[in-house]
C-alpha cells in the first residue's frame, strides 16, 4: 500500500506543479514551440474527457473519479494484488485520477498542455492514467506473480 500512495502522491505533486506553471504563465490557446513541428506546450482548458469527448459533463467525471479512487483502494485493501508492478500501476491511475479531479473541483475544467500536434493535447495526469492502465493490463495478462510485498 505504501508504494501505491507514494506513486499517487508523486503524480499529484508533479501534475499540480506542471499545471500551475502553465496556467499561471500562459493564456488559453497560447502555444510555445519546444521541438519544431513535434512538441509544443499549448494551454487548453478541457471541460470534457479524453480527446475532448463529452464536453461539459464535469459532474459526471467528478463522480466517476471518486468511484475509481474508491475501487482502487477497495481492490488493494482486499488484497487482490499486492505485487510491486500492480501497486505501481494502480498508484499511477490513482494519482492521475486525483490530479484531474482536483482541476475539475477547483476550476470546472482540466488544464491540458502537452501538445505533440498529432494527438489531442493532454497532461501529466492523463499520461499517468494511460501508463498505469497499460502496465496493469500487461501485468494481468502476464499471469506471473512477482515482486510480492
Amino acid at each position: 500500500m505504501t508504494c501505491l500512495v507514494l506513486i499517487a502522491s508523486l503524480v499529484i505533486i508533479i501534475d499540480r506543479l506542471a499545471k500551475f506553471l502553465v496556467f499561471n504563465n500562459m493564456l488559453e490557446g497560447q502555444s510555445v514551440e519546444i521541438l519544431p513541428k513535434i512538441f509544443h506546450i499549448t494551454l487548453v482548458l478541457n471541460t470534457g474527457a479524453a480527446f475532448g469527448l463529452f464536453k461539459d459533463k464535469n459532474q459526471f467525471f467528478i463522480v466517476m473519479s471518486f468511484i475509481v479512487v474508491a475501487l482502487i483502494f477497495a481492490y488493494v485493501w482486499l488484497g487482490k494484488r499486492k505485487d510491486l508492478v500492480s501497486l505501481s500501476a494502480l498508484g499511477l491511475i490513482l494519482g492521475g485520477a486525483a490530479g484531474n479531479v482536483i482541476d475539475r473541483l477547483i476550476f470546472g475544467h482540466i488544464i491540458d498542455f502537452l501538445d505533440f500536434r498529432v494527438w489531442p493535447v493532454f497532461n501529466v495526469a492523463d499520461s499517468s492514467i494511460t501508463i498505469g492502465a497499460v502496465l496493469l493490463v500487461l501485468r494481468l495478462f502476464s499471469g506471473k506473480k512477482c515482486c510480492t510485498q
